[in-house]
Order: structure tokens, then sequence, then C-alpha cells
């Protein structure tokens, strides 16, 4: 266990962790959000799950799997991303399973992960990129503490000729 909160856990990823990330990653409904447009073979997640992508320092990412307290089973994923220790910032993403929705899960892995990144990581901003139809997240980000600074205009290809815009929301570290 490495951050602990009232109903989740998040941990570092176990080589068992290849198969749920398999059904995850190759979820083409999940796709828009996660910005990727090509499927993940299970040799390639059993990769990136044995490889040395667990020190954020080297590899400028951290993928940790959020659990639940209650019964242990992997009800997400929370990825830091395009880590910046020059300028003390990185990306945040999330994702937690829908028969896990709507009962507190995100809102507590993002306090726990923002904990982590302040208090450990000593990063002056974390912030996310949320497609302005993504109204759920924008909610979660927003009470959550973090504040929209820019609207990113035609930023995602939704289709042949669509695109959408792209709210870029920041946390910012008061404490450093």
């Amino acid at each position: 266990m490495f951050l602990k909160g009232e109903s989740i856990f998040i941990r570092a990823l176990e080589p068992s962790d290849a198969n749920i990330l398999y059904q995850w990653e190759n979820n083409m409904d999940l796709w828009p959000v996660s910005f990727t447009q090509i499927p993940f073979s299970r040799f390639i997640l059993e990769e990136f799950v044995n490889s040395a992508h667990n020190d954020i320092y080297t590899s400028k990412q951290l993928r940790l799997m959020v659990n639940s307290l209650h019964d242990n089973s992997t009800i997400g994923i929370i990825d830091l991303f395009e880590f910046d220790p020059q300028h003390l910032r990185c990306g945040l993403g999330i994702y937690i399973h829908e028969s896990y929705r709507k009962q507190g899960a995100a809102h507590e892995c993002i306090d726990l992960i923002k904990k982590y990144c302040f208090n450990t990581l000593f990063l002056k901003q974390v912030y996310v990129q949320v497609n302005t139809s993504n109204t759920a997240s924008l909610a979660l980000f927003e009470k959550a503490g973090f504040e929209k600074n820019g609207l990113k205009k035609s930023w995602t290809k939704t289709g042949v000729d669509s695109y959408e815009d792209v709210w870029f929301l920041q946390c910012i570290n008061s404490g450093g």
C-alpha cells in the first residue's frame, strides 16, 4: 500500500495488473479521453508493468493502481505524466471503472495524489486537460481544487472534420 484514504488505497503496479490494463487500455470507449488511437498488446503491457517505469525522475511518468479498501479490488488507474522536475509540475490522468463511479473514489484519489505531488515530490502544480463535453470530469476536478486557466480551441479531433475544445485546469500548491 502506497497511499491510503478512507475507502481506497493507491499502490504501485504489480505483474498481475497487466490483465486489467489490457482490458482498460483496449476499451475503445476510453480512447478519446486517453488520447490514444491504437490497441495495446498483452506483451507490451506486460513489458510496461515489468519495466523500470517506477522512477518518475527517469521515465517522467508514474502509473499507479487504485484499489478499494473494502474488498481489495482494483477499481482504477492514476497517471502522473509529463513530469517536469525543473519547473516542478506534472500532468494528471485518472480512470475509475464505471461500477465504482459516483461513490467518491475519484475525488479521494485526487486528494491523495495531490498530497503526494505537493508534499513528497514538492511540485508547484498539477494540471489536467479535459474535453469540454466531459462535464463530470470538469466538475470533479473543480471540486478537487483545480481551476480552469485556459481553453484550447479545436484541440481534440473527434471525427473526420470535427474537433472539440479542451479545458486546461491547474491546481497550484500554495504552500510552496
